[in-house]
């Protein structure tokens, strides 16, 4: 069963009245920066965050009264759960979302809040997957999957329907790809509009399932990521046959270029995303001769990112910035010199937020300390002036904070 754009339009009906319309906004600093006019489809502005909320309302809605009085059973350690909890619990439906035991706390309380009975089984995704499935047989369920499903499919490429609504004469639409039942519904749905379009694909580097899958590779995928939304390990039977007709590449992200992403998306554009979200931002910053003067929208999927990960992911946008800066200064261990180095630090205009001094443990001389100072800078000029301030006043300076 393949999935149409009569069957999208079917969804944005069934739909419409229970979802914000998300808006579309153009981004003109990250436009200048990427080198073509980016336009960004806010899918973080639903109830839970998320895009997953489309696919689930559609399938949801077009239970029938027995099947509404059965229940439904999802798998996901995310987003699809907290949208299938919150619009099942809406519409009266009695829902339990079956979770990995390593899923975090917050996450199971937030879906618990939204209504749904948690369950966490399993070791990995793939079995609790598996519980899920025996549980919505034993009990006369339905199973939600979470992206290989055309109803889901179908609700998901609403996305895509209304971003060229609000846009109509965009080039390329650049989607992130985890299962694929986002990319699939909006493919469809923009490829039957305007057949010309471009619609790119983006996978973080450790997960390649969808590109792998496609060039007939063997799947290959582990690894660390903050794109946890995207790390699938195999897309959909039904994604991948929409994929293989209507996508037209697939490209990868690295963890760096997804850590800037986010950092950018919250410093310029002011928007809270997560790694998964920051996605298509991630590649169009990455491949600039690539959309170079192009029209192209980005569709943010979801802004559910850990708070620890956003903190740390700030922190080290402003020391690749410069702004936050480790140096490793060397003095004379002697009254006073520390006074001094602290005094030309103030006096070029740098805010120092820890010192940590170094006496016993550095290959130093014996009437010779160093110090590991801490500094908010106002970036990479200012930081130069400050390392030659010290350096000339006789203490040697070396910058020891650098993230790649």
């Amino acid at each position: 069963m393949t999935v149409t754009l009569a069957d999208i339009e079917s969804a944005a009906r069934r739909i419409d009245g229970h979802l914000p319309l998300t808006p579309a906004e153009e981004a003109p600093r990250l436009s200048e920066a990427a080198g073509c006019s980016v336009f960004l489809k806010l899918e973080t502005q639903h109830r839970t965050g998320a895009f997953k909320e489309r696919g689930a309302l559609n399938k949801l809605l077009s239970l029938g009264p027995d099947e509404r009085a059965a229940g439904v059973v999802a798998m996901s350690a995310g987003n699809h759960a907290q949208a299938v909890a919150c619009h099942a619990t809406r519409l009266g439906i009695r829902s339990t979302i079956v979770m990995p035991a390593f899923t975090p706390f917050t996450k199971v309380e937030r879906t618990e809040a939204l209504g749904a009975t948690v369950l966490l089984k399993g070791e990995t995704l793939s079995d609790a997957e598996a519980f899920a499935h025996e549980l919505a047989a034993r009990e006369g369920c339905l199973f939600v999957h979470p992206y290989d499903d055309p109803l889901i499919i179908a609700g998901q490429g609403t996305a895509g329907l209304e971003f060229l609504q609000q846009v109509p004469d965009l080039d390329a639409l650049v989607i992130p790809v985890g299962g694929g039942g986002l990319i699939g519904g909006v493919a469809v749905a923009a490829k039957a509009l305007r057949p010309g379009i471009t619609v790119i694909g983006v996978e973080c580097a450790f997960y390649p399932s969808m590109r792998q899958a496609l060039a007939g590779e063997p799947v290959r995928c582990s690894g660390a990521t903050i794109a946890e939304g995207i790390a699938v390990k195999a897309p959909g039977r039904h994604t991948l046959e929409i994929a293989r007709r209507l996508v037209d590449e697939i490209l990868l992200v690295d963890e760096v270029a997804l850590e800037q992403a986010v950092y950018q998306l919250a410093t310029v554009q002011k928007l809270v995303v997560e790694g998964a979200g920051a996605a298509g931002l991630a590649a169009v910053m990455a491949e600039h001769a690539r959309f170079a003067g192009q029209r192209v929208g980005i569709v943010i999927s979801g802004g559910n990112i850990d708070a620890r990960i956003l903190s740390q992911v700030l922190v080290r946008g402003l020391v690749r910035e410069g702004r936050v800066v480790r140096l490793r200064i060397g003095l004379a261990d002697v009254p006073g010199a520390l006074a001094t180095v602290t005094r030309l630090i103030a006096d070029v205009g740098a805010n120092v937020v820890e010192v940590h001094h170094q006496r016993l443990f550095q290959d130093v001389p014996v009437k010779m300390a160093e110090i590991d100072v801490i500094l908010e800078t106002r970036g990479t000029r200012h930081l130069a002036q400050i390392t030659d301030t010290l350096t000339t006043a006789g203490f040697p300076t070396e910058l020891m904070s650098d993230v790649s």
